[in-house]
């Protein structure tokens, strides 16, 4: 089959690429191919719905700047697609010394980053907000908000489709080969030929990124979240979202709580290293893709830096005594009574040769290809600027 684009991956951010191509260029034929049978099935679909508002990231960056755009992108999408979604706000605890510059850098930076009536909160004005927190100070934050991604990529599937973009689903991406000026790529059911190749493909997105540049330098490695979510009856400790401060040189946020657009409150994640990448349960391995994480040398950097983060993790992932003791930080009624079992996503954090955990979203090119390498949180938020962003890409090759 003959396209003038074809995009590769059915999650939030390859939707988001070929509605921005559709709007910015109509006339072109897009086809968008997704390896399950339906579209949102891993990250998109596995993560805890919050509407981001820009606060963590450093100013100038693609996170920042996308996230900023994104966040006004996917509030009027909302409010014209009728789409639930609510501004709930948000407040980020100190809970010891040592965290308080920590926040104060925290503030300075989303003022930096544009965010207007960010609040600081001493430990009695944090009980405004959330009465059963404890913290020595923190910061309240207005913009944040809670919304359905499924719903959201459900939306934009439709819209997509009405455009003239073609889905097709059960198609796995096996290779991608040039001819004649063009990319042939051949799924595990068809093949395609196209002008350009744009892959979204979120957990694959180092092996199909390999496939048109064999030396690129990063690997995917997958982080499982696991969460707990609280019983209803205890449901009222958390009014909205409750979040630590995080730990500057780990691009994770810390288990915090969040109140979701589906109902419930949940509490988590961690972070520990998956066994697969699709590895929702701490019992799903695959050994080929745990070989190949154990070998990148940019991990086995990560895990001699950050053992002793790694193993708190994997404590709270098989301990719900510890895992309870995190979230006691910022609500010290929390008991393991009042927790049961949630769900799990899996984080695609790309890392580079030298152990670095890419911080910033990842877009690389060659001549017949533009790749999405790196778009973890808040990129469901920064969807369509990000969509924006590699469709502007993609229009100076037509």
């Amino acid at each position: 089959m003959e396209h003038d684009i074809v995009v590769v991956g059915g999650g939030i951010i390859g939707l988001a690429t070929a509605l921005q191509i559709n709007t910015l260029n109509p006339r072109l034929s897009v086809a968008l191919l997704e390896k399950e049978n339906a579209l949102a099935r891993h990250q998109t679909g596995n993560n805890s719905g919050v509407i981001h508002s820009g606060l963590y990231y450093k100013p100038g960056s693609l996170k920042a700047r996308n996230c900023v755009r994104g966040y006004q992108l996917l509030i009027e999408f909302c409010r014209k697609h009728e789409i639930p979604f609510e501004l709930c706000g948000k407040i980020v605890v100190a809970s010891t010394e040592g965290e308080r510059l920590l926040l104060q850098n925290l503030f300075l930076r989303g003022q930096q980053n544009g965010l207007g009536n960010l609040r600081k909160l001493s430990a009695n004005e944090l009980k405004a907000y959330e009465p059963h927190v404890r913290g020595l100070e923190g910061i309240h934050v207005p913009q944040t908000g809670i919304v359905d991604y499924v719903r959201v990529a459900a939306r934009y599937g439709e819209l997509i489709q009405k455009a003239g973009t073609q889905i097709f689903f059960d198609e796995k991406v096996t290779d991608i080969r040039a001819n004649a000026g063009k990319s042939v790529v051949i799924t595990e059911r068809s093949t395609h030929s196209a002008r350009l190749v744009v892959s979204c493909a979120g957990l694959y997105a180092d092996t199909i990124a390999r496939m048109t540049m064999p030396q690129v330098n990063f690997r995917i490695i997958p982080f499982r979240g696991e969460y707990y979510k609280l019983k209803k009856e205890k449901e009222y400790l958390v009014r909205n979202l409750i979040y630590p401060v995080p730990d500057p040189n780990f691009p994770f946020l810390g288990v915090h709580f969040t109140r979701m657009a589906k109902g419930g409150v949940e509490a988590g994640p961690n972070a520990v290293l998956a066994f697969r990448r699709e590895g929702y349960r701490k019992s799903d391995v695959q050994l080929g893709e745990l070989a190949e994480t154990l070998a990148w040398p940019g991990f086995r950097k990560v895990a001699a830096k950050y053992w002793r983060t790694g193993l708190g993790e994997m404590r709270r992932s098989f301990s719900k005594t510890a895992f309870t003791k995190a979230l006691q930080n910022l609500i010290p009624e929390i008991t393991e009574a009042d927790l049961v079992e949630g769900g799990a996503g899996v984080r695609a954090q790309a890392c580079d040769r030298n152990g670095g955990l890419i911080d910033d979203f990842l877009i690389l090119e060659d001549n017949t290809s533009i790749h999405v390498c790196n778009a973890p949180s808040p990129a469901a938020t920064s969807s369509l600027a990000i969509g924006e962003t590699v469709a502007d890409l993609v229009l100076k090759r037509f």
